[in-house]
């Protein structure tokens, strides 16, 4: 694990990490970098896990990322870390020696931090890291996703997801969430080896429901095509959340949606306080994050770690382990 850095640090030497660089689409490896100066607010958190997300991150490193604000290459991405304080400025809200939260950061020389969380240490403002029990563990870097799912959620006006499309890491932590407010919901999955895993929900194949009356429907597939399939699917009035991330345009059918009144709503990034929900429904034991994370690899592998979190249908999460190589 990379050794910690102390005060000294903010009198002019330099702060090194090893960091995911994604130096153009398709070209991505693992570098030595120079972190910016800290502030006095600011933060040096050493990672020990981050997580490889299966989204935003694909098409980051494929080059079909819509127009983004700070997007451009080289960059580091990566918004689901996990590390220890190891130096605090004097105006920081945290303290040195605190297991921490990273939802990414933007502090490299020379490079662009989209989401800037794939690195063995990162500078980061004390406000923005979230304070964790003791010591941590690797399932602490699906917070995020898990704050996705609560914030898509939270905008429902007390309308559980009915139907949720997609059964990897999002799918199912929305799943758990519907289950733990009191639905029933139903997966859809089309990859035999997604099938299993429901906890307190079923799992089928969209050709095996035969349902038309669903109220609330959640796509978290990313397929940019499927519009019609869902509003065919909806009862009078009914709502189709879109809460996963699409690189292509969506379009739909308008008199099927125009006979139904159908509602599509975008939920969009999770904000501070879903993050907090999320945490506080862990650490009290009523969510579960278990069973998430299936695929672990150190930086050095990090090619590796990649393909099989991109293209290998039994990897619902992948972690980067960075105790061993930072």
């Amino acid at each position: 694990m990379a050794e910690h850095m102390t005060a000294p640090t903010r009198s002019g030497s330099s702060i090194d990490a090893r960091a995911v660089i994604v130096h153009s689409p398709n070209t991505l490896g693992l570098d030595q970098v120079e972190l910016k100066d800290p502030g006095e607010d600011d933060v040096l958190v050493d990672i020990r896990w981050s997580g490889i997300s299966t989204g935003t991150e694909r098409l980051l490193c494929s080059g079909d990322m819509p127009p983004f604000p700070g997007m451009g290459y080289p960059l580091v991405p990566g918004y689901e870390s996990v590390g220890v304080i190891s130096d605090a400025g004097p105006m920081a809200e945290r303290k040195v020696g605190e297991t921490v939260f990273v939802p990414g950061a933007d502090c490299y020389r020379g490079l662009r931090g989209l989401f800037g969380g794939s690195a063995s240490r990162v500078v980061v403002p004390s406000k923005r890291v979230v304070p964790l029990a003791e010591a941590g563990t690797q399932n602490s870097v699906l917070f995020a996703l898990a704050a996705t799912a609560y914030h898509s959620m939270s905008r429902s006006a007390g309308r559980s997801p009915e139907l949720i499309v997609g059964h990897g890491v999002l799918g199912r932590l929305l799943a758990r969430l519907a289950v733990l407010a009191g639905g029933n919901p139903v997966v859809w999955e089309t990859q035999d080896l997604r099938m299993e895993g429901g906890q307190g929900y079923r799992v089928l194949h969209p050709d095996d429901d035969p349902r038309k009356d669903y109220e609330s429907v959640y796509d978290v597939s990313g397929d940019s095509s499927i519009l019609d399939s869902l509003v065919s699917r909806l009862a009078p009035g009914g709502e189709i959340v879109l809460a996963g991330f699409y690189k292509n345009q969506l379009a739909f059918s308008f008199a099927p949606a125009f006979m139904r009144e159908a509602r599509i709503r975008v939920a969009a990034e999770w904000k501070e306080s879903d993050l907090t929900a999320v945490t506080e429904l862990v650490k009290s034991g009523r969510l579960s994050l278990d069973g998430l994370i299936t695929h672990r690899r150190t930086p050095d592998s990090i090619e590796s770690a990649y393909d099989a979190a991109f293209n290998d249908p039994s990897c619902l999460k992948m972690v980067i382990d960075w105790n061993a190589n930072g």
